[in-house]
């Protein structure tokens, strides 16, 4: 597998976090990147990558990719992978759960390269744009209420991405 290039996007620092267990588990086939900090030629270097947001308020990114997903367009995507994460609070925010992450999928000017949908059996939500047709458009994870379910689905998420990556 290549080495995999993984942007977030992080405020109170879970997103991060979530980046660095990534990877750990990927070992050296992985680099983090903050999306405050990305350039497109620096994301143009993967051919596998993966994406990590969080939700704000109702309906919004984090506030780096708020300010990123304008070049997104320019980001010539021909020949990767891509692969989506998301936080977010079913609880507080089950009208909106994941938005960022659902939001950031809508921009992506080709969705035909995102791998490793997630199920949403499990989850407690009553709308999410990141819900495309019974999945999640990637791995949902809810730090505020189910901690304790964060690194077995990162682990086999991983070993999903695995098999889907080039």
């Amino acid at each position: 597998m290549e080495t995999v290039g993984i942007f977030y996007g992080s405020t109170a620092g879970s997103t991060r976090s979530v980046a660095e267990k990534i990877q750990k588990i990927l070992g050296k086939n992985a680099e983090v990147h903050n999306i405050r900090h990305a350039s497109v030629e620096q994301i143009e270097r993967f051919t596998n990558l993966i994406f990590g947001t969080s939700a704000w308020g109702i309906g919004d990114m984090q506030d780096d990719w708020e300010s990123f997903i304008d070049n997104i367009s320019d980001i010539n995507f021909s020949g990767k992978k891509l692969a989506l994460y998301g936080m977010g609070d079913q609880q507080e925010y089950p009208e909106s759960f994941v938005d960022g992450l659902g939001t950031l999928y809508c921009r992506l000017p080709d969705k035909s390269i995102v791998i490793g949908a997630w199920p949403t059996i499990g989850y407690k939500y009553y709308f999410s744009l990141a819900d495309n047709n019974g999945k999640f458009v990637g791995l949902v994870l809810d730090e505020e209420n189910e901690a304790d379910k964060t690194d077995e689905r990162i682990n086999i998420w991983l070993s999903q991405l695995k098999k889907e990556f080039i």
